[in-house]
C-alpha cells in the first residue's frame, strides 16, 4: 500500500485503483494472519497482519464513501486538455459537474504500510535471533523484498489500469519502474550478503539439485533488470500501445521478481533448518 499511495497521492488516478490494490492486499494480509497461526504463530508479527487488513479495510470504505468527489487531479488534467481542444478546434466541451463532498484523502493508505514495517521487523526478527548481524539481514531481507515484490506488483497493476483510465499519464507507470530498479541493486545485495546465495553458487550451501537452483536465481535476477530497461524503452514510444507492450513485461519481470526473492529464501531457509538438526 506504500507504493499504492505513491501513486495516488497526486490525486491524478481514478479511485477504481485504489479499490483495486485494497482488494488484492486486504486479503493477502488476511492469509498471513492465518499462515501465521498455522505454521508458528508470533503475537506482534500477526497482530500486525490483522491491524494492516483492517486498516486496508477502513481505507476503502472510506474511499467507496466518498467516490461522489472523485479525485481533483484528474478533472484538473481533464479540463486542461479539453482547453487544448478547444484553443486548437474552437470547439468547447461542456463543463463537467463539480464534484461535492470531501474528497479521499490517499494518506490513508500510509497507515497500513507504517503497520506493516512494524510485522515486518518481527517476521525478520523472529527467523533469525542468531545475533545482531543476523538480525538485521533477515530484517533487511523482508524489507527490501517487500518493497521489492510491491514495485513491481503494483506496476503491473497500474499497467492493466491505463485500459480503465486511458488518458493517466505514463510518469505514473514511470516512476514505479524507476522504483524497481533502483531497489533491484539493493535486493540483490542484500541476498549475495553473507550466508547468502553466494555460498550456493560456490558450493558451501547445498541447494539440493546440484547447484542449478542457483543458478537460475542468478538468471532470474539479471533477467528482471533487463527487463527493466526494456520496459523503459517501451515506454518512451509515443503509440499507446507501448503501455500494454511495457504492461506484458511487467508480467514478465512478477515470475523473474518472485524468482529472485522467494528461490533465494527458500534455499537459504532450507540451509539454515539443516543446520540446525
Amino acid at each position: 500500500m506504500l507504493l499504492g499511495w505513491v501513486t495516488t497521492r497526486r490525486r491524478e488516478v481514478s479511485l477504481g485503483y485504489g479499490w483495486m490494490l485494497r482488494l488484492t492486499y486486504g486479503p493477502l494480509a488476511a492469509g498471513a494472519v492465518i499462515a501465521g497461526f498455522l505454521y508458528g504463530s508470533n503475537l506482534v508479527r500477526d497482530a500486525a497482519s490483522a491491524l494492516v487488513a483492517v486498516a486496508i479495510g477502513v481505507a476503502f470504505v472510506s474511499s467507496v464513501a466518498r467516490k461522489s468527489a472523485g479525485v481533483s487531479g484528474a478533472q484538473k488534467e481533464f479540463d486542461r486538455r479539453s482547453e487544448r481542444v478547444a484553443a486548437m478546434t474552437g470547439i468547447d466541451r461542456a463543463t463537467t459537474r463539480t464534484a461535492a463532498g470531501r474528497e479521499f484523502h490517499p494518506i490513508l493508505d500510509l497507515v497500513p504500510a507504517m503497520i506493516g514495517v512494524v510485522g515486518l521487523i518481527a517476521a525478520g526478527l523472529a527467523a533469525a535471533s542468531d545475533g545482531f548481524l543476523t538480525d538485521t539481514l533477515s530484517v533487511g531481507r523482508l524489507l527490501v523484498g517487500s518493497l521489492f515484490l510491491g514495485a513491481v506488483t503494483n506496476a503491473m497493476l497500474l499497467g492493466h489500469w491505463y485500459l480503465v483510465q486511458p488518458g493517466l499519464p505514463r510518469k505514473h507507470l514511470n516512476e514505479l519502474v524507476d522504483l524497481l530498479g533502483k531497489v533491484w541493486p539493493f535486493e540483490v545485495l542484500v541476498l549475495i550478503a553473507p550466508t547468502g546465495m553466494v555460498s550456493v553458487l560456490n558450493g558451501s550451501i547445498d541447494d539440493g539439485w546440484g547447484g542449478v537452483l542457483g543458478w537460475f536465481w542468478v538468471t532470474c535476477a539479471l533477467t528482471t533488470i533487463v527487463l527493466v530497461v526494456v520496459t523503459k524503452a517501451a515506454l518512451r514510444e509515443r503509440q499507446y500501445s507501448a503501455v500494454m507492450a511495457a504492461t506484458g513485461l511487467l508480467y514478465l519481470a512478477i515470475l523473474t521478481s518472485f524468482g529472485t526473492d522467494l528461490v533465494a529464501r527458500a534455499i537459504l531457509d532450507a540451509a539454515v533448518s539443516t543446520s540446525a538438526i
